[in-house]
């Protein structure tokens, strides 16, 4: 199998990329400052889950069909970007609303699931994740050494690994900073618009982004 020191290689690499900015720990920053470090770290456990859809789908070469298929990247980077609308939608929408539900202990009437839920589908309906696992995963594993599929997952797993403990600690950091703020209606509308404005901006760099 893959030697320890190319796997201590490849963690430290999955360390960094995790803490460049990129769609999904700004989505685990905005979540926590909003519902606070439980609803984060929930929407990391479902961005997770979404990167053992991706390393399945390189495991078993799925995901070569994105990169050849024009008309299939585009299809799921557009059912992506809709859903990032939807969410900042309702980011708008909770600021019009004010914060009758605060303090309850409901995310504002978003459920556990239902954060775990939007983890997921943030994570899976981007095709560049595939595409990057496609392109990265490989690096680090060889014919040589045995069976490629078992390799990919693997690697697949520290890289998950990797992503709890980086975006974990966003969340914890992102939900402190939340908690002080929800006691300002003022400050949580303010939120809650930024929340939304950062959405429109993620989904539009998804909408437009090209394999």
């Amino acid at each position: 199998m893959i030697p320890i020191e190319t796997l201590a290689m490849f963690f430290a690499a999955s360390l960094l990329l995790g803490l460049s900015p990129g769609p999904d720990n700004v989505f685990v920053l905005t979540q926590s400052a909003l519902r606070g470090a439980k609803a984060g770290l929930i929407v990391t456990l479902g961005l997770s889950t979404g990167l053992v859809v991706h390393t399945t789908a390189v495991a078993l070469g799925v995901a070569a069909i994105f990169q050849a298929s024009a008309l299939a990247f585009t299809a799921l980077k557009l059912i992506g970007a809709a859903y990032l609308v939807y969410l900042a939608w309702q980011a708008f929408r909770a600021s019009a609303m004010g914060m009758a539900g605060a303090g309850n202990g409901d995310n504002f009437g978003i459920g556990n699931w239902q954060l775990y839920r939007r983890g997921i589908i943030m994570n899976v309906t981007n095709p560049k994740v595939s595409i990057f696992f496609l392109a990265f995963l490989p690096q680090f594993a060889d014919p040589a050494r045995g069976s490629l599929s078992l390799q990919m997952m693997l690697l697949g797993g520290l890289f998950i690994i990797a992503t709890l403990l980086v975006f974990g600690g966003v969340a914890l950091l992102a939900g402190t900073l939340g908690e002080w703020l929800k006691h300002s209606d003022k400050a949580q509308r303010l939120i809650n618009r930024v929340a939304g404005t950062v959405f429109i901006l993620l989904a539009l760099k998804l909408a437009s982004a090209e394999r």
